[in-house]
């Protein structure tokens, strides 16, 4: 578990988006102030480009070299890598509780699905890393209806949940959500740059 200070340190050099603390508007005219001065590093090289954009995935979605390296191999095959990619990250337990705000952060969504308070498809399920398809159902287990990581679906989860991307629906007063479709990576609307992480992989 990464401390506050590092997340701060590593989102300066990867962008304020990778962590939900450093999306505010201090780090971003931080973040401005700081590019003035800086200067020089290898970032400018290809392969510096490459592992900085493979690193944003990377935190982005809180898993490990050796995960992203798996996913990147998997996607590679097929007919759209990004696509594929994309859909493989989104898809994840932790990434869909985080997108449809039963977590306020991946990390919480991670810890929820870890101690096994989310259901999928009814059954409890602790792994994070769970690979949800269209047509599955994600919901609060019973007995963990009442626990202080759900505190947060009241109203201002509901109004999180609005804003959940369209391929999921989401009932908050139920706690649960519905996979009801396929998140799709458009370059122009999603802050990654997947054909660079395939780059990195390659050399």
């Amino acid at each position: 578990m990464l401390p506050i200070k590092s997340k701060y340190k590593i989102a300066k050099r990867l962008g304020a988006g990778i962590f939900e603390q450093t999306q505010t508007q201090k780090f971003a005219l931080s973040e401005a102030r700081s590019k003035k001065i800086r200067r020089g590093g290898r970032g400018g090289s290809d392969y510096g480009r490459q592992l900085l954009e493979k690193q944003r995935v990377r935190f982005t979605y809180g898993i490990s070299e050796r995960q992203l390296s798996n996913y990147a191999k998997e996607a590679y095959k097929a007919p759209d890598p990004s696509t594929t990619l994309h859909r493989s990250l989104e898809m994840r337990l932790d990434s869909v509780a985080y997108r449809a705000a039963l977590a306020s952060t991946r990390r919480a969504a991670r810890q929820m699905a870890s101690h096994g308070h989310l259901l999928v498809n009814g059954k409890r399920t602790t792994t994070p890393s769970y690979r949800l398809h269209k047509g599955d159902s994600i919901s609060v287990r019973e007995g963990s209806r009442r626990s202080p990581l759900f505190a947060q679906l009241t109203e201002e989860g509901r109004e999180a949940s609005r804003n959940a991307p369209k391929w999921l629906t989401c009932d908050m007063s139920a706690m649960k959500v519905d996979v009801v479709g396929e998140p799709l990576y458009v370059p122009g609307e999603t802050a990654l740059d997947y054909p660079t992480v395939f780059e990195f992989y390659s050399r």
